[in-house]
């Protein structure tokens, strides 16, 4: 599903909404979860998951073309753990 079909889909399940303003409280969330992972703070959602940075060490990476050792400098990554309830929703028999 892409951000554009989740606001359609919430558009359509409420109504009373106008368009525009469902993009905005999507387009809104969207920013406030990022804007808390730059800062180096945890998101969670409950029954979601949870939105955390882990930090990647510094590596010695290749190129995949020559083959050459490319050294890779440390970097923050964005990190996502399911929640129970989306896991037993997800693994249902």
């Amino acid at each position: 599903m892409t951000k554009s079909e989740l606001i359609q889909r919430i558009a359509e399940q409420n109504p009373h909404l106008f368009h525009r303003d469902v993009e905005r409280i999507v387009t809104t969330i969207f920013d406030e979860i990022a804007e808390s992972l730059a800062k180096g703070n945890r998101v969670e959602l409950r029954g979601f998951g949870a939105f955390s940075v882990r930090e990647r060490g510094a590596r010695v990476g290749r190129n995949p073309r020559t083959g050459d050792a490319v050294m890779v400098k440390e970097k923050s990554i964005p990190f996502f753990k399911t929640g129970k309830q989306l896991r037993e929703r997800l693994n249902q028999s």
